[in-house]
């Protein structure tokens, strides 16, 4: 099968959406899969406002004749921006079906990030999915959002973690280990929307390590100079940080699934988290202890078995969440067209 996926967020990004395309297209081209990404860094591109890690393609005019060269078997829009506005125009004018993915909390990002209202960019995001075929979705929490909001047409797509990679057996940070524990861990994106003062501000013994970067990064180390901030990991290293941690905090009020609490879990590392979208579907077979507290959430999360934690972590598996996107894609139509106009 062919499959075109496009997509406003892709490397060197580091965030939740990025790493999963990135397993879903390795794990489709496992199973035998032609995937093709129409990404930001085949367009130019300026900065997004506000967060100029992440590029946003400027007038993106051959996205449509990308996709009719490619003659995708399907075509899948990951994300709400440029390059996914202009794959939906050229769809649309073509008549051919598509699907979309809600990703991110995107109503709470702008309203996090400006004054805009999250009800007015609810607005936006059920015109942008109303013509999709299928909207996927992580959670069961994010499908109950997304219907109340006028959203119908669902589907789940679940998340893995790369098992080979994060399990419990593998070294541990000696950095991290040598700190004054117990160590706390925040991974993510260092941003206003992650709501990582919550975090920082605990009064709770012990070392505060993030790992990360973004916009906020260099304003909180300032504020918060007895936490240790040590940029991006990836790989192995981030794995190790994982292994030597006593928990993961995960205080975001506004992901849909947070993939960095199920890659702590796999590795044996319990998660302290607040009881909202994202934890709640995450941490709803144990791994982690939610709290309204998050010091609470801290105490509890640090009582676990780091075994049965592990245990409960290796239930995320990306083979079976691809199942499940290529089960929610619409075929397209053959014979497919040639694009005729600029999209």
């Amino acid at each position: 099968m062919k499959i075109a996926i496009v997509t406003d967020a892709w490397t060197p990004q580091v965030n939740g959406v990025v790493r999963t395309l990135l397993a879903t297209r390795a794990a489709l081209v496992a199973m035998g899969h032609r995937v093709m990404v129409v990404s930001p860094d085949l367009f130019p591109s300026v900065p997004c406002p506000t967060y100029p890690e992440i590029r946003l393609a400027l007038a993106p005019r051959g996205v449509g004749q990308r996709l009719a060269a490619f003659a995708p078997d399907a075509i899948h829009l990951s994300t709400e921006g440029p390059l996914c506005l202009a794959a939906r125009r050229w769809c649309l004018a073509h008549g051919l079906p598509f699907t979309t993915a809600y990703h991110t909390q995107f109503p709470d990002y702008v309203a996090a990030r400006t004054r805009v209202s999250p009800d007015f960019v609810w607005r936006y995001i059920r015109w942008f999915h109303r013509p999709a075929a299928a909207v996927l979705v992580a959670t069961p929490a994010v499908e109950a959002t997304l219907r109340a909001r006028g959203i119908a047409q669902v589907r789940r797509w679940g998340r893995g973690v790369d098992r080979a990679l994060f399990h419990p057996a593998g070294i541990r940070d000696a950095g991290l280990v040598a700190l004054p524990g117990p160590v706390l861990l925040y991974v993510g994106r260092v941003a206003v929307e992650k709501n990582v003062v919550a975090f920082l501000s605990l009064d709770v013994p012990g070392t505060k390590v993030v790992v990360g970067d973004g916009p906020a990064r260099d304003v909180l180390a300032a504020r918060y100079p007895s936490a240790l901030f040590l940029g991006q990991r990836r790989g192995e290293d981030l794995a190790a940080c994982y292994r030597a941690a006593d928990a993961l905090v995960f205080p975001s009020l506004t992901d849909t699934f947070g993939l960095v609490m199920a890659e702590a879990m796999a590795c044996g590392t319990p998660v302290a988290a607040y009881p909202v979208t994202g934890p709640v579907d995450v941490l709803a077979g144990g791994g982690g202890v939610m709290r309204a507290d998050l010091r609470d959430a801290v105490a509890g999360a640090m009582a676990l078995d780091r075994a049965d934690v592990a245990r409960i972590g290796a239930r995320f598996d990306w083979d079976r969440a691809t199942r499940q996107f290529l089960a929610a894609l619409a075929p397209l139509p053959v014979p497919r067209p040639i694009a005729t106009r600029a999209a």
